[in-house]
């Protein structure tokens, strides 16, 4: 290739270097973009439930132990492996060797043990029931981390709110502190309704400093149930969480869990069923298995004869026999005891669950409908009267905090009735 002079290189340099700067252009807009990294979960349930069942680790560990377990199923109905033997016979003492042709016959035989009796099947599905077992108690442990992290969340939502309300409350004293400070300036009340006004909005300072403390826990606490560092990100939560439950009565929802909806007694049945697959495994012991076999004899260069073998096992070890039996008769009932156990538990739960959460729905829907709207008319009346010199500051006062404490209290009530919707619906027992 022939290079151009310095003189036209330096005169080329700076089209080159625009047709390098629209190169990268061109290469920038035609490059595919990078993925966005996953936006921080918290704005929502939604994004709570999606974070944790994709990324908890404890789910993920009982996920790989459910898919060993089915590996496993699959080999434990299989045959043992087979056997293979070589008998070297007539090998001379003064001219040992390993050849067949040397010595004086080789023996090559193929054994096979086979159980009988259906033991293959009832150690296939023992392994199943095991496994069944485990996915059943992958998704008993999702509900209740589920419920963990919606707990959380409701507090870190409850948090956010409660600040917003005391915000509102230090705004409030503020402006009635500068309504003080004006009427006081006009000789009309005296000095101590503004001072008053100070006192209350610090107090209410100190109470915002424990409701941000309050939120940040529970935010570590969310993080630390998503699998996350608990001082990462979360998004703000942006509106009221809908936990509803899906049963319409608290008989209604015990018949559900009657009826083994619940992943946790699923799995107590599934170990029921696979304990009772043992003992009917230990029973068939007592009869035997054979062994099949093939061989073939050489003689120097060539096969000489066949074999064929038939080999019975013969369980004559009675007492251990028994004793292996016994053990899995007390393991089927140790099972179905759990299962009992199980099923008294949940029961139990459910009904304290679902009476502490319908306690505090009535409790909200009283506020609503009654102590919220009061205690906001009597403050609006209380402002007013306080404006025209009708009621003093101390009135005034106690008004604004009625109010502010009946909001307070329906938010509380509000959080109380989704802590206890959390609960109710964990233990009905819809899977995730």
């Amino acid at each position: 290739m022939r290079l151009p002079p310095p003189g036209d290189a330096l005169r080329i340099a700076p089209t080159v270097r625009r047709w390098l700067a629209l190169s990268c252009l061109l290469l920038a807009f035609c490059a595919p973009a990078r993925p966005a990294d996953d936006p921080p979960p918290g704005a929502d349930l939604a994004s709570v439930r999606a974070w944790l069942l994709q990324h908890n680790p404890e789910l993920r560990a009982r996920a790989a132990d459910a898919e060993a377990a089915r590996a496993q199923a699959v080999a434990a109905g299989s045959l043992p492996n087979p056997t293979v033997g070589i008998s070297l016979q007539g090998i001379s003492p003064d001219h040992p060797s390993p050849l067949p042709a040397n010595i004086g016959s080789t023996s090559y035989q193929l054994r096979q043990r086979i159980p009988l009796w259906g033991k293959r099947g009832l150690a296939r599905g023992i392994a199943e029931q095991n496994a069944n077992a485990l996915d059943a108690g992958r998704d008993a442990a999702a509900l209740t981390l589920l419920a963990q992290a919606e707990t959380a969340y409701v507090r870190y939502w409850h948090a956010g709110q409660a600040l917003r309300l005391v915000d509102e409350r230090i705004a409030l004293l503020q402006a009635l502190e500068e309504i003080a400070g004006v009427r006081y300036a006009l000789g009309m009340v005296p000095q101590q309704d503004a001072i008053r006004a100070q006192v209350l909005t610090t107090r209410a300072q100190g109470q915002r400093i424990a409701l941000e403390e309050t939120g940040s826990e529970a935010g570590m606490l969310l993080n630390l149930l998503l699998g996350r560092r608990a001082d990462a990100a979360l998004a703000p939560a942006a509106q009221v969480p809908q936990l509803a439950v899906a049963s319409a009565t608290l008989g209604e929802a015990l018949a559900k869990l009657d009826n083994g909806a619940h992943p946790a007694l699923q799995a107590a049945q599934a170990q029921v069923a696979a304990a009772q697959d043992a003992l009917r495994l230990r029973q068939r012991e007592r009869w035997p298995d054979i062994s099949v076999g093939v061989g073939a004899m050489q003689r120097g260069h060539r096969i000489d004869g066949f074999d064929l073998m038939l080999e019975v096992e013969l369980p004559l070890q009675r007492r251990a026999l028994a004793a292996r039996e016994r053990e899995a008769r007390r393991l089927e009932e140790a099972a179905q005891a759990r299962a009992e156990a199980q099923q008294t538990s949940l029961g139990g739960q459910l009904g304290v669950a679902w009476a502490q959460w319908r306690s505090a729905r009535r409790q909200r829907e009283l506020l609503a409908s009654t102590r919220m709207p009061q205690a906001e008319a009597n403050y609006r009346s209380a402002l007013a009267s306080y404006q025209v010199g009708d009621v003093d500051f101390n009135a005034l006062l106690d008004a604004l905090a009625e109010w502010q404490d009946a909001r307070l209290a329906h938010l509380d009530a509000t959080r109380d009735e989704l802590l206890g919707a959390a609960s109710v619906r964990a233990l009905e027992g819809d899977a995730p």
